[in-house]
């Protein structure tokens, strides 16, 4: 970068919030996002105080000609949230949550996390779809589409959106919602960070008392039958049900692990819940009525920021006797030290009631999804565990459909990008192409401008 001292003194005096350089205090931390794999140096970091920083921001990278990458929560595991040589659009600071539980609407800054959120929406008694780890920025999560305890029940996060604040790739601040910007409305909800900085998100709220929640812990001697049950329970189960099967290799050893969510009333719940907990005989069973937070930190030690992380995602198209077969055998014959995991995450009930071309998030069919997951300290073990992760996830292949989550993808091509977005990616790139024709913003998972759909 060449830009002159009197150019940056210049912008400098036009924010509000830090602006952090390579040599000042403080830019290694800056820089630093969850996944430790990530290692990008940015030219600059602009930690914004407000709507206004961002604005200047955007322009100011676009007259310099700098790339520019977001970050909200920063938790994304591909890194997009940081950049190499261009500006970071540090949101962090932005982290305000605003509640109206008479209408039961909540405004949240973007660079707010899921425990911001619920730190403030649950005093309240009420709550809307989040991420399951507190640290999970509501952006990121919410502009890939949104999936988290509560789907099934009041859908997916994106489709309890009510509005969002944007600021364009022109450094123009627009409010995007079902009566201005439609389109772009549409395609917030699932299409990633691909059309602008989303300043501030409005959700809708629902009552959220008390769950039943915790899990339930079988010794993997017992997984294939206990798998074959929760599959054939979990196809009728009531939609205040979540119940994520995973095998886990944990500090004790490897273990199926069901961690359940259920939102309805409580008696409902334990009857719902009965057959799951009666069956093959557990060796730990911590459900209870606990407040929903403490569901939301069920995950809070295992994803530590900073530690390696390696994720491969899908979506099943068929969870077959087969299918069980193939992810046991595979994780019994090479279960490494912990923590690797194959995470089966229930999906159906709300979300599938809407459809595919009614927001951008296409993947509305799927019962469930599976997750690939591996996470390390060592950079000496990163080659190693990644292997692992790609062989794992070739043993799944055969059982998922073509597409995949966006907030799960990592840096797997275009082509999968595009199957990503599925049915919806040609109007997606034709609303690329009318608020970001330059592709500004193309640290994500990327949608290329295309021509205008006729």
């Amino acid at each position: 970068m060449t830009l002159s001292d009197s150019t940056m003194r210049q912008f400098q005096e036009r924010l509000r919030g830090p602006l952090i350089l390579p040599a000042q205090a403080g830019y290694d931390e800056a820089r630093r996002v969850f996944n430790g794999l990530i290692d990008r140096r940015p030219a600059m970091i602009v930690r914004c105080a407000g709507v206004a920083d961002v604005m200047a921001s955007v322009i100011f990278a676009r007259e310099a000609d700098l790339p520019i990458a977001v970050r909200g929560g920063g938790h994304s595991v591909v890194g997009s949230a940081v950049c190499d040589d261009g500006l970071v659009l540090d949101l962090s600071s932005m982290r305000s949550v605003w509640v109206d539980p008479r209408q039961r609407l909540a405004r949240a800054e973007g660079g707010a996390t899921w425990g911001d959120f619920d730190h403030e929406t649950q005093a309240f008694g009420l709550a809307t779809t989040g991420g399951i780890v507190p640290s999970t920025g509501i952006a990121g999560l919410t502009l890939g589409g949104g999936i988290g305890y509560l789907n099934r029940k009041h859908g997916l996060a994106c489709d309890n959106l009510v509005s969002a604040d944007v600021v364009t790739a022109e450094g123009r601040r627009v409010t995007a919602s079902a009566d201005e910007h439609p389109d772009l409305f549409w395609g917030l909800r699932g299409g990633g960070g691909n059309f602008g900085v989303v300043t501030s998100f409005e959700y809708r709220l629902h009552p959220v008392g008390p769950v039943l929640g915790g899990e339930i812990v079988y010794p993997l001697e017992r997984a294939g039958e206990v798998l074959r049950f929760y599959r054939d329970w979990s196809s009728d189960a009531p939609e205040e049900v979540r119940a994520d099967a995973t095998l886990v290799s944990g500090p004790k050893g490897p273990v199926l692990n069901i961690k359940v969510c259920c939102c309805g009333s409580l008696e409902e719940g334990e009857a719902a819940l009965r057959p799951l907990r009666t069956f093959g005989a557990p060796v730990l069973d911590s459900v209870a009525p606990v407040p929903y937070a403490w569901v939301q930190n069920l995950l809070t030690e295992v994803f530590q920021p900073g530690r390696r992380h390696y994720w491969k995602a899908g979506f099943l198209h068929a969870f077959s006797d087969d299918a069980i077969d193939a992810l046991l055998e595979f994780f019994s014959a090479d279960t490494p030290a912990p923590f690797a995991a194959i995470a089966i995450e229930y999906l159906g009930g709300a979300i599938s009631r809407v459809d595919a071309r009614d927001t951008a998030f296409a993947h509305r069919q799927a019962q469930h999804s599976v997750l690939v997951l591996r996470m390390w300290d060592d950079p000496a073990e990163s080659a190693a565990n990644i292997d692992w992760g790609r062989r794992c996830f070739h043993t799944v292949a055969p059982f998922l459909e073509e597409g995949a989550y966006v907030n799960y993808l990592g840096n797997e091509g275009q082509a999968r990008v595009r199957t990503a977005y599925g049915v919806n990616y040609p109007r997606l790139a034709a609303l690329k192409h009318a608020f970001d024709p330059d592709n500004v913003f193309r640290f994500n998972q990327n949608i290329e401008p295309g021509h205008p759909t006729p």
